[in-house]
């Protein structure tokens, strides 16, 4: 499977945004679709996933209340709902599929390329 994600831009604290992870190939409902970011210089940071069904969503403690993940298995696409953002926030966001792993457990076999956040305090 292929991942595009999109969306990402500037925002300014309080402020929300949503990114898109689009997938292309008949598999794409056969994968768990993992959010992580990256802040140059620093540890990739784990920010949540949803399961292939979209029964199960897992978010890191960071983003809990504020941060949401869907996802459309008709439409391929995934989406990271951003609200309540802060100047932590501000990182390169990537998407990643995994058949099997899930929650903090989750590698990421398949990645799509980053897109930038960017919070404005």
């Amino acid at each position: 499977v292929q991942l595009q994600a999109s969306g990402g831009g500037l925002a300014q604290a309080g402020g929300s945004l949503r990114l898109s992870c689009t997938g292309s190939g008949r598999t794409w409902r056969d994968y768990n679709i993992g959010w992580f970011r990256q802040v140059p210089g620093k540890q990739r940071e784990f920010v949540g996933a949803i399961s292939k069904s979209g029964g199960s969503t897992y978010l890191s403690d960071f983003v809990k209340g504020r941060f949401t993940i869907s996802r459309n298995n008709l439409e391929k696409t995934a989406w990271l709902q951003m609200s309540g953002l802060k100047s932590d926030d501000t990182a390169v966001y990537y998407c990643a599929a995994d058949p099997n792993s899930f929650g903090l457990e989750f590698v990421g076999d398949y990645w799509g390329q980053g897109t930038l956040v960017t919070v404005s305090s």
